[in-house]
């Protein structure tokens, strides 16, 4: 039983840091040209299977109280949740200690691929999606390739265990 709380409760937090960033950070959190520092978290499937659920109810809550439109709640969401599904196939089993520094990539490309639709079609942004798909990279790119690597090295070398 003791397993179970400690893996919902470090799903709990990380879904609350996920959302606290997100509102903390809002105008710079949404839109077409984005930096959502909470995404810098997406690296944690790395360390703990407790991050997918966490990760992905808490951009599902941010998104929602952010004021979301419903397609971009579900499909924002589910890049987030693919993403960290893929980081932490990519991050456990066989032979993965090498494969630890590509954590950022999963989320990046599941936001680039998905999120530039969502932006068009359910916001009716104007931009061509190739465009799109720069300026959310570029963001992904910030927050999980450069802030999310810089929480990776600080949780690996033990200063938050509490995600092991």
């Amino acid at each position: 039983m003791r397993k179970e709380v400690l893996f919902m409760t470090r799903a709990a937090m990380i879904a609350a840091v996920y959302v606290a960033l997100t509102f903390v950070l809002a105008p710079i959190s949404f839109g077409e040209i984005q930096v959502r520092i909470s995404e810098a978290l997406t690296v944690l499937p790395a360390f703990t299977g407790a991050a997918v659920p966490g990760l992905f109810i808490g951009c599902l809550l941010g998104n929602m109280l952010g004021g979301a439109v419903l397609p971009d709640v579900i499909f924002g969401s589910l890049a987030t949740l693919i993403g960290a599904v893929l980081t932490w196939m990519l991050c456990h089993g066989q032979n993965t200690g090498k494969r630890r520094f590509l954590a950022p990539v999963p989320p990046i490309a599941a936001n680039v691929l998905i999120v530039p639709f969502v932006l068009k079609y359910a916001y009716g942004v104007p931009l061509p999606i190739p465009f799109m798909m720069l300026t959310v990279g570029i963001g992904e790119v910030i927050s999980c390739g450069v802030l999310g690597m810089l929480l990776y090295q600080v949780v690996e070398k033990n200063l938050l265990v509490i995600f092991r």
